[in-house]
Parts: C-alpha cells; structure tokens; sequence
C-alpha cells in the first residue's frame, strides 16, 4: 500500500515559507509609504519613482541597476558561444587528459566565491595590469565562473541527443559544418537559450567576484551598493533595488525552466532540416 508522504510535503513547504519570507517582507516594504523598513506606514510605489530617493530618481541607484544589466548582458553574450564551444570540444576529446580537462572545467563552480575572487583581483593586479579594474575586469571574472554553467547544461543535453542525427547528416552528405549548423545547434538550442539566462541571472546575483574587482562607485552593482548603503541610512529605496533585481533574475529562471521543458520540440524541426540537406 502506496502512503503519501505527507510529512516530507509538510517539511518542503515549511522550509519554502521560511525562505520566502523574508524577502516577500523585504518586497513589502518597498512599498511602504514612509522611510522605516521596519513599521509598516501605507501604500506607495514613492521608492520606485517619483521621489527625490527613489531609484529613478537617485543617480547612484540608477547607475547600479544599469551597471548590473549591462554586465550581466556582456557576460552572457561573451560566456555562452566560448562555452558552447568548451561543450562540444570536450564532449569529442578521446584521450587520457580529457578527464583532467573535464574535471578542471568544474573548477569554477567549486571553488569558494570569495578565493576565486580575491584570486582573479591579485590576477588583475599583478600579472594582467593592463586590464583595469572596473567593468573590463569584472567581465572577464563573472565569465570566467560563468562558462561553466554553459558546458554543464550543454553537455547533458548532448548527451541525451547522442550522435546519431550528427551522423545521419554526414551519411546523407552534409560537410561537419552543415551537421552541426543545421542539426545540432538546433537540438542545442534550449539548452543554450536555457544556459544563457541562467549566467545572466548569476551574473546579475554576484557580489564577491563583482566586488573584488570593482574600482570605485562608478562600476558598483546592485549588490555592491546594497551592501555599502545598508552599512549606512537605509531606506526602503534600497528594498525597491532589491526587488527589481529579484524580479529580473526570476523571470530569467523561469523563461530557462520554460525553454527546457520544451527542448523536445526541437528534435523535429532538427529532423526538417536535416532532411532537406542536399546530398
């Protein structure tokens, strides 16, 4: 007899509400009405817009939420195709240092955050000074953290696609170029699209490697000048920052967890193509 694990439900949805709470609260009170984060004063979107401190209006404010995109933008577009590449290279090295390499390509993502930062700052400090701090730098360290996300959701897609519809292509006459153009790249598109918004949404998140490589408050992000004026005269301005950034990387979590559900969708259409290759 099959029982309901109702218990290890109750747990989840306990841990769920723990974890949310304090950030729906923090949400909350971006819109308050008065400067408390605490005592709750009425409705207003003031910390948005409108008000003199408000983050359309405050320039700093302003200044980090388009530091933060623009980062996270460049970081995506630079990070994904090197780790798409990264994927394929890996997923067709035979050879006794492809398990070396396949394992130092995880270093990044098991690294500590505030070594591989405090790593990269001495890096750009004393070997490659002629990357100045600032934006320059801190995209080469939120890419270098960055393709590993690319390669480990890529590889697994190749490896449920296997070799197959590759090797049909060439059977039927297509060039190693035209296979992957026309058939594995489509077959890899969710799983691109998919990793692509995820390193946007960390990019967007980090505030250790951001940090570290940052020259002064002209390239600080969202997290950076939440974290330096929560030392200071908070206001629920700085709740209003947060729960933009909040929304931003949801909606690019969600939109990857959509893509990927519907990465089988592209078999067909990879079918098609593959298809209509002239022998």
């Amino acid at each position: 007899m099959n029982r309901r694990p109702y218990v290890l439900a109750a747990v989840t949805w306990l841990y769920v509400v723990w974890s949310l709470a304090p950030v729906l609260i923090a949400v909350q009170f971006s819109f308050n009405s008065g400067r408390s984060r605490s005592t709750w004063q009425g409705f207003s979107p003031q910390w948005y817009c409108c008000d003199p401190s408000s983050v359309a209006e405050d320039p700093s404010l302003r200044r980090a939420l388009v530091n933060t995109l623009v980062l996270a933008a460049l970081t995506t577009l630079v990070a994904t195709p090197l780790g798409v590449a990264l994927a394929l290279g890996l997923a067709r090295w035979r050879g006794r240092a492809s398990r070396a390499a396949n394992a130092l390509m995880l270093v990044p993502l098991a690294t500590p955050e505030i070594v591989l930062g405090s790593a990269l700052f001495l890096v750009f400090t004393n070997l490659y000074s002629a990357v100045p701090l600032g934006r320059p730098a801190q995209l080469l360290g939120h890419v270098t953290f960055s393709i590993s996300y690319i390669v480990v959701i890529v590889r697994a897609r190749l490896s449920s696609i296997g070799s197959e519809y590759e090797a049909a292509a060439r059977d039927l006459g297509a060039t190693p170029v035209q296979a992957l153009r026309t058939v594995l790249l489509p077959l890899l598109y969710p799983a691109i699209f998919a990793g692509g918004l995820i390193v946007f949404a960390s990019s967007m998140d980090d505030f250790v490697v951001s940090a570290f490589l940052s020259a002064d408050a002209s390239s600080a992000t969202v997290p950076i000048r939440l974290y330096s004026a929560a030392r200071t005269a908070p206001t629920p301005a700085l709740n209003a920052l947060a729960a933009l950034l909040l929304v931003g990387s949801t909606l690019a979590l969600v939109a990857a967890w959509l893509v990927l559900r519907r990465r089988a969708t592209g078999t067909g259409s990879a079918l098609k193509e593959m298809a209509s290759i002239d022998i």
